[in-house]
């Protein structure tokens, strides 16, 4: 039998979609991938958010200056971290989503991950383009504003977005201490 006669055969599957992957299915209706954002990360690697696709985020946002809350915030997201195996740390990623893009450059994005000790294998530091923050931010639930000193007063949360970018839970306990009902929502998406 001719190996070659089933490519034909394969080459029409293709065309027709049927072995199409995941990552080319429409994005749905209900995940934050469709607002068109693209991202800055601390190496200085521009992306596209829907490119996180595929696998469940923890995101927050958060800016480089900040000496209060933003601590918190990645500590929130390490206590997540922490929580998981080693296994499941690699089927879930952490973005922290700058609202403060005109300071939070590359360098010091890379500067609060290396400080913080942040895995760059599980954990995402970027900035949007200063227009989309409002965008962003309004898709996740999270309020801020800028004060005249630079600093922002803003939502202190995680979002815990499944493979798909679907908000399938949020809290806003931050610190160390792990939202005990999160942590349960972050182990049932994984488990899919």
């Amino acid at each position: 039998m001719n190996r070659f006669r089933s490519i034909p055969a394969i080459l029409l599957l293709f065309a027709a979609g049927a072995l199409a992957s995941p990552a080319q299915a429409p994005i749905p209706e209900d995940s934050v991938y469709r607002l068109p954002l693209q991202l800055t990360d601390q190496h200085g690697k521009v992306w596209r958010w829907e490119e996180k696709r595929g696998r469940p985020q923890v995101v927050a946002m958060f800016y480089t200056s900040c000496q209060y809350i933003c601590p918190l915030i990645v500590n929130s997201g390490k206590g997540v971290e922490h929580a998981l195996t080693p296994a499941e740390r690699g089927r879930i990623g952490f973005l922290l989503i700058s609202m403060d893009p005109v300071r939070d450059t590359p360098a010091a994005l890379m500067s609060v991950a290396k400080k913080r000790d942040l895995d760059a294998a599980q954990w995402t530091l970027a900035s949007p383009k200063a227009a989309d923050v409002r965008s962003v931010a309004g898709i996740l639930g999270v309020r801020y504003r800028q004060l005249a000193d630079g600093e922002f007063n803003h939502t202190s949360a995680l979002v815990l977005l499944d493979a798909e970018g679907r908000v399938v839970a949020r809290t806003e306990q931050v610190g160390s201490k792990v939202d005990p009902e999160f942590m349960a929502a972050v182990r049932r998406v994984l488990v899919r």
